[in-house]
């Protein structure tokens, strides 16, 4: 009896499925796996193992993370002061192979810190005190010849204020203060390198994306829907699985059958027959790991069961520019040359050039810190992150391109940008998830 209920289930799924149109198709569950967040344990391993070899690569010798309320350090959950009342100093000291962690703590949160077991002492502190003076008295102590402090260009590591820098070096005084230096070059090479455990879930996260944006093209019906339609479901579907935006909810997705627009929001334009419709869509998950994919649909006409030919040759282009990118990405390499080698298919195959550097780093943030893959774009010899190596470990988000004007007297063209993710390995590249092969067919 309960074999014949349980076909019956099955059989009454399947003719419901088969009677429902492209705007009715039953949503399917899709949730990220359900764990404990994981965090904790990673980003123990994370200060133990990897923020060694990063301090000896940035050359420093010490590294000093002022944490406060409200408007704390960018890197506060990284370190471990992202439930910071009054002000912190968090203070990590290379010592040959292995990092040791001090934290000056005000007294209402120093029990709470020791407790989580990140580091190694927690020094508590009465409130009024100034703990500026308790970090300079440490440093004549210890005598670092380096020491990094997160004021930087880069957002990711900036978070030192223009008064607690003021503050901190009248505490230490002029000469102790010529030794500080920008922590750029350390935070790049730290978190530009993600655990196999991170990898894991930001390949599980990347199959989630890929899934919903398929589920999304589903729903599609021509000449009725519209950009933003595809935008909705795609948060609807976001909030019923709980998970959060990658970058900028207004922008995030970016759905987009007309012209390039760029970084931009979806529209209201309605799909037609002849459309390639562009998705950029990430997601967050545990609150701490992003995904930035993109998969490309095309609209047929009426009639027609497969994309024309221009389309299809516009669309391989794209594609194969996507796997010569991933051929180029090995370690060592800087991500320059990995750009190169994309523009010279560009090149030989009549695209337009276009301003967008092949791939950027993804993780923590969709654009993460690491190397970027880009500068070729300028013909001016590179600089900057375009310059950094790549690392085992380290996961990018980068496009295969293809560009091309639609002749409608504007400056208007539209772009294939097949978006996919990677991580570096010891021998070369490998793409998080299957990347897509062929474009999504559209019927009428």
């Amino acid at each position: 009896m309960k074999n014949q209920l349980i076909s019956l289930i099955i059989l009454f799924s399947f003719i419901l499925l088969l009677s429902c149109n492209k705007s009715e198709l039953p949503t399917v569950k899709l949730p990220f796996p359900p764990s404990e967040n994981p965090w904790t344990e990673i980003r123990a391993e994370r200060l133990e193992r990897l923020l060694p070899l990063a301090m000896q690569r940035a050359g420093v010798d010490l590294w000093l993370v002022i944490c406060r309320e409200n408007n704390n350090d960018p890197l506060a959950l990284h370190v471990g002061c992202e439930n910071a009342g009054g002000t912190a100093a968090f203070m990590f000291f290379l010592d040959g192979e292995k990092v040791t962690s001090l934290v000056f703590s005000p007294e209402g949160e120093a029990k709470s810190l020791s407790d989580v077991g990140v580091h190694d002492k927690v020094i508590s502190f009465k409130r009024g005190e100034n703990v500026f003076e308790l970090v300079a008295d440490k440093l004549i102590e210890v005598d670092p010849k380096k020491i990094a402090i997160n004021s930087s260009e880069k957002n990711i590591a900036d978070g030192l204020s223009y008064t607690q820098r003021m503050q901190l070096e009248e505490a230490i005084g002029s000469s102790m203060s010529k030794r500080l230096l920008s922590s750029q070059n350390l935070v790049t090479e730290w978190l530009s390198v993600k655990t196999p455990a991170e990898i894991e879930i930001m390949r599980r996260a990347a199959a989630l994306t890929a899934q919903l944006e398929l589920e999304a093209y589903e729903m599609v019906i021509p000449g009725v829907t519209k950009d933003s339609d595809i935008a909705k479901y795609l948060k609807k579907r976001m909030r019923e699985l709980g998970v959060e935006d990658a970058w900028a909810p207004e922008q995030n997705p970016n759905v987009n059958s007309g012209v390039d627009r760029g970084h931009s929001h979806a529209t209201d334009k309605i799909i037609q027959a002849g459309d390639f419709i562009q998705t950029d869509f990430g997601i967050k998950v545990y609150g701490i790991w992003v995904t930035d994919i993109q998969r490309f649909a095309y609209v047929l006409e009426p009639g027609m069961t497969e994309a024309p030919a221009d389309a299809i040759e516009k669309w391989e282009i794209a594609r194969k520019g996507s796997r010569i990118a991933l051929a180029a990405m090995k370690p060592g390499v800087t991500g320059y040359s990995v750009d190169l080698a994309q523009r010279n298919w560009m090149k030989e195959n009549s695209s337009l050039p276009l301003i967008w550097g092949t791939g950027h780093p993804v993780g923590y943030w969709a654009h993460d810190a690491g190397p970027r893959l880009g500068g070729a774009a300028s013909g001016k010899p590179p600089f900057g992150d375009a310059l950094r190596i790549l690392y085992p470990g380290q996961t990018f988000a980068f496009d295969g391109f293809f560009s091309w004007s639609l002749g409608n007297n504007t400056n208007d063209s539209k772009t294939i940008s097949v978006e996919e993710m990677a991580v570096i390995t010891e021998t070369g590249a490998e793409y998080l998830i299957p990347p897509q092969e062929e474009l999504i067919l559209i019927k009428l």
